[in-house]
């Protein structure tokens, strides 16, 4: 199938040579000079890339980066910015550019990034895509993360994950490399703090066999591993100083010398590095190079925390009880084990409650996750009085003068639930979404509560 271009530029010197290189490339092209005439070729004619300037007579490139991405989200879209705009192109990045390209362009930059660009498979450039990894959550803040990644995705440039431990930074990484053109390729993940620091140049770069003592043949680095794909750079924090100083060059270079070679090795790798570590503080102690991280940290993203998002933590038990029963083992969490969940910071953020379900699992028994089965931090949780101090801060009115005598605290906390339950949605006449948003939990939430409960949820 012929590869057609769509080039937006007002310069004649520029769609000439873009035309000629395209040319010499078997790639069709269409030259027109303002935004406009842009949308009217898009409009009337099907293309595989878009080239356009950043400053265009009728507006700009951000405009039509943004145009793009709305009204035909599948085509790859590249901006051409001269010296000293390198911010506007970092924002087209960030609306959903594929690359940028400094003026004067450099025509073999132009050619892998043309090349880059036409391998673009819509089947990778959707959030749903089957290989995708899940960031599951239905708050409004892992909605914001989800759409953000599907708008980078498709970027070439370096990309920058940041927040606590557990929050699922590589699991962005993997979904940000799978809706990629890079997803055919090595995803390529790496603990920087794990690697002994004798050896981080080899285990970079590679070497040649008798370069050092150990060196009994050549090894393959992580760069030439991850080459056509995605390195991942995780805790890039804890890179020592001089190993900074040779990742600059190689992300600046695109090249790389194996211990022990004489010559350079051309790589392709997109770079995506993240830490839990303030970045910031480490720069002003002289801990961390401020050239490599602005090299790093061309397009962000913060992943929140659990305790940010706490509307997701049912959703979150849900799928890794899911992942952790089998067909022999059916376990489910008790109404008190459930509300201690949903009343716990997390510290560890996902990771550690998936450590806290799989403990669990493993310490319940009949099936059953009790309270104490969690081993919950006490300094980490909501207090026990609190929880059962509740029906008395909405005042609630008894529903019985004689009480059954409990055989558990759970089955207490159970009839408590039941009682503030049934109030409020007394109180919101039976609708549950307005119940749901009176007691601060999801739509999701008070279903589950309800159906655990054995109360009528029709």
């Amino acid at each position: 199938m012929e590869k057609t271009v769509l080039i937006i530029d007002d310069e004649l010197d520029l769609r000439e040579l873009l035309k000629l290189t395209l040319a010499k490339m078997g790639i069709v092209s269409t030259a027109v000079e303002t935004v406009k005439e842009a949308k009217t070729a898009l409009q009337e004619n099907s293309f595989h890339l878009c080239l356009t300037d950043m400053r265009l007579p009728d507006g700009n490139g951000l405009e039509l980066v943004d145009y793009v991405q709305k009204n035909y989200p599948q085509l790859p879209i590249a901006v051409l910015t001269a010296y000293g705009n390198v911010d506007l192109a970092v924002d087209a990045l960030k609306l959903g550019a594929f690359d940028f390209l400094s003026k004067p362009v450099e025509l073999s930059r132009l050619r892998a990034l043309i090349t880059n660009a036409l391998t673009l498979s819509p089947q990778t450039q959707t959030i749903d895509s089957i290989d995708a990894p899940l960031l599951l959550g239905d708050s409004s803040l892992m909605s914001d993360i989800r759409q953000q990644i599907s708008k980078v995705a498709r970027s070439q440039a370096p990309m920058f994950i940041s927040g606590e431990s557990g929050t699922g930074k590589e699991l962005a990484a993997r979904s940000i490399h799978q809706q990629s053109s890079r997803a055919a390729a090595p995803f390529v993940p790496v603990n920087c703090g794990a690697i002994p620091s004798n050896l981080m140049e080899s285990e970079f770069f590679g070497h040649r066999k008798g370069s050092f003592t150990g060196a009994f043949e050549d090894k393959q680095g992580l760069f030439q591993a991850a080459n056509g794909g995605t390195l991942f750079l995780d805790e890039v924090a804890d890179l020592p100083l001089d190993m900074q100083v040779k990742l600059l060059r190689a992300i600046q270079e695109k090249r790389i010398r194996p211990v022990g070679s004489e010559n350079e090795i051309d790589v392709d790798v997109r770079l995506i590095s993240a830490t839990h570590k303030n970045l910031q503080e480490a720069m002003n102690h002289g801990a961390f190079r401020s050239d490599l991280f602005y090299r790093l940290n061309v397009i962000d993203i913060h992943m929140p925390s659990l305790r940010q998002r706490p509307e997701d933590i049912q959703l979150l038990v849900d799928h890794l009880l899911a992942e952790l029963n089998t067909q022999t083992k059916q376990i489910c969490l008790s109404p008190g084990a459930m509300n201690a969940l949903l009343n716990y910071s997390f510290p560890g953020n996902v990771r550690e409650l998936e450590n806290i379900l799989e403990r669990a699992c493993t310490l319940c028994e009949n099936h059953r996750i009790e309270f104490e089965d969690l081993k919950l931090n006490p300094s980490s949780s909501s207090t026990l009085r609190e929880s059962i101090k509740e029906p008395e801060r909405l005042s609630l009115p008894e529903r019985s003068d004689v009480r059954e005598p409990f055989s558990s605290l759970d089955d207490h906390l159970e009839e408590i639930e039941k009682e503030i339950l049934l109030d409020t949605l007394e109180q919101a006449r039976w609708n549950k979404t307005e119940a749901a948003k009176k007691l601060g939990i999801s739509f999701r939430s008070i279903r589950y509560r309800l159906q655990k409960l054995g109360l009528n949820d029709e």
